[in-house]
């Protein structure tokens, strides 16, 4: 071979390792299990953010709880363990209590994000935690009630938990136990399915989609209604992480992002109605308060959530700022 030649593909190795070297990289992690569907959600934005930013941006999935327990992810991310996790932020609400405006939406992402509700979290999120908070995922999604036994009523019609060994996490817990006068066992979601096996719990609550995922409908029976609250899943970025990618690295996982949360809560919309009615199919049955007893459980379910998120965010140097702006951005009222 000649030396102009040899130069020459010298040349292009050496570009070529320099445009290698060039792409960002993002470690990430998940709350949950690959099986659950809500995984699978974010694993579809990874995928979509690795494809459009192929040479500029790459996320790497290290795994769930079986890498990082649920519990310790928002530390992770803060701590810069690793780069991202999608999460609930109930997870971290001790750290950021605002989260409950996103507990007792009434609405999704499309309607916080159009009117800059999920910036302003985002900007909260910065100043408390120290994480760039690029999305509220899968909002949108209401929760239910469930029970292996049929549910009772007390003499004025509310629901009545005697005899319910209620499990609960911290999306529930002021409305289990500040309303319904509960002492709910707290299991994490990973726990539930041998509690429920083994009768440790008759009762919990879930969302309206991905109940056969974990496979809780083989002991869960009734459906209370109304439903209650929206998931509050999204993504957390460690902030030196966000603020050290390129400009064109940072505009590609928003705008993607961006998308993700109008397509998943468009898209969740449909599925829950679908998955409410397979599990009716399926032998589940409905127990409804009705009247006001009904309103009176949805109320309290909002109402119990935005007081425990005024009593948190008072013990903050922060204070109530943002208080009633959180619930006008996330309730269509």
């Amino acid at each position: 071979m000649n030396k102009p030649l040899i130069a020459s593909l010298g040349l292009a190795a050496l570009v070529a390792s320099g445009q290698a070297l060039a792409v960002e990289r993002i470690t990430a992690v998940h709350a949950f299990p690959p099986s659950l569907i809500y995984t699978q959600s974010f694993l579809e934005f990874v995928d979509k953010v690795n494809e459009r930013g192929e040479g500029v941006v790459q996320i790497t999935v290290r795994g769930g709880p079986e890498v990082i327990g649920l519990s310790e992810q928002p530390d992770a991310v803060r701590n810069g363990v690793v780069d991202m996790a999608y999460t609930a932020a109930s997870f971290y609400a001790g750290t950021v209590p605002e989260r409950d405006a996103m507990v007792a939406s009434n609405t999704n992402a499309i309607y916080a994000r159009e009117n800059g509700g999920i910036d302003l979290l985002n900007q909260i999120h910065q100043e408390k935690m120290g994480v760039y908070y690029l999305g509220w995922f899968d909002s949108g999604v209401s929760y239910n009630l469930y029970t292996i036994n049929e549910p009772r009523l007390d003499s004025e019609g509310n629901l009545s938990v005697s005899g319910m060994t209620l499990r609960s996490n911290p999306v529930y817990d002021a409305f289990f136990q500040d309303y319904l006068g509960a002492q709910p066992i707290s299991l994490p979601t990973t726990d539930v399915y041998s509690a429920l096996e083994r009768n440790v719990v008759n009762a919990t609550g879930w969302t309206q989609i991905g109940l056969k995922d974990l496979n809780w409908d083989r002991f869960l029976n009734y459906r209370i209604d109304p439903d209650f609250f929206s998931t509050d899943m999204g993504v957390i970025i460690n902030l030196d992480s966000w603020n050290g990618l390129s400009e064109e690295a940072r505009e590609i996982l928003q705008e993607v992002a961006i998308e993700h949360e109008r397509a998943s809560a468009e898209r969740f919309e449909v599925l829950a109605e679908e998955q409410q009615a397979e599990l009716e199919a399926d032998g589940m049955q409905v127990f409804r308060l009705e009247g006001e007893a009904g309103e009176r459980f949805s109320e309290a379910a909002r109402e119990a959530t935005w007081e425990r998120m005024r009593r948190q965010m008072e013990r903050h140097p922060m204070g109530l700022t943002h208080y009633d702006e959180l619930i006008e951005k996330f309730n269509d009222l």
